[in-house]
């Protein structure tokens, strides 16, 4: 997979927080930093991108992302609470940052259970003005496709809020 896959949705988002004046930052954990490498391969996106934080442990989702130990206890690292959490806690700690996009999921081959099977993923998204959202999603297919419909949805998902 190349993040040039993603490059005409890279450029509607870009254009899209461009015109409302937003500053993107991502909070990755299953995509392991390919949102915000999809965006940053086209040149200008500075202007609108604030950066990444790839939060793979708990222990980050805790430390660079502001995710309460409570909800990682509560809900698990794989959640729409921890999602949403990672999300509204990027907007706190990365000053400039005014949109947040956030994924946390099972890409596999293993790791997942009955409640939560390989390919489940949860979404945040949350601005600065407050409004935040989580989505919860199962994607088919061997690691590989779960990322890149990860990658995929995440990026859609700023285009529709």
């Amino acid at each position: 997979m190349s993040v040039t896959d993603f490059r005409p949705l890279c450029e509607q988002v870009l254009a899209h927080l461009a015109a409302r004046n937003l500053r993107l930052v991502t909070v990755e954990s299953c995509t392991g930093g390919m949102i915000c490498a999809a965006l940053t391969d086209i040149a200008g996106s500075s202007s609108v991108i604030e950066g990444g934080l790839v939060t793979y442990s708990n222990a980050l989702k805790r430390s660079a992302a502001g995710v309460p130990a409570d909800t990682l206890i509560r809900y698990g690292a794989v959640s729409e609470e921890t999602a949403r959490a990672m999300a509204e806690g990027a907007l706190w700690h990365v000053a400039d940052a005014t949109v947040a996009v956030s994924v946390t999921g099972i890409a596999g081959p293993d790791g997942g259970s009955a409640e939560k099977p390989v390919g489940t993923v949860c979404f945040g998204l949350a601005f600065f003005s407050g409004k935040a959202i989580s989505e919860r999603h199962v994607f088919s297919g061997d690691r590989t496709a779960v990322r890149k419909a990860t990658v995929r949805h995440a990026l859609e998902m700023i285009l529709k809020a």
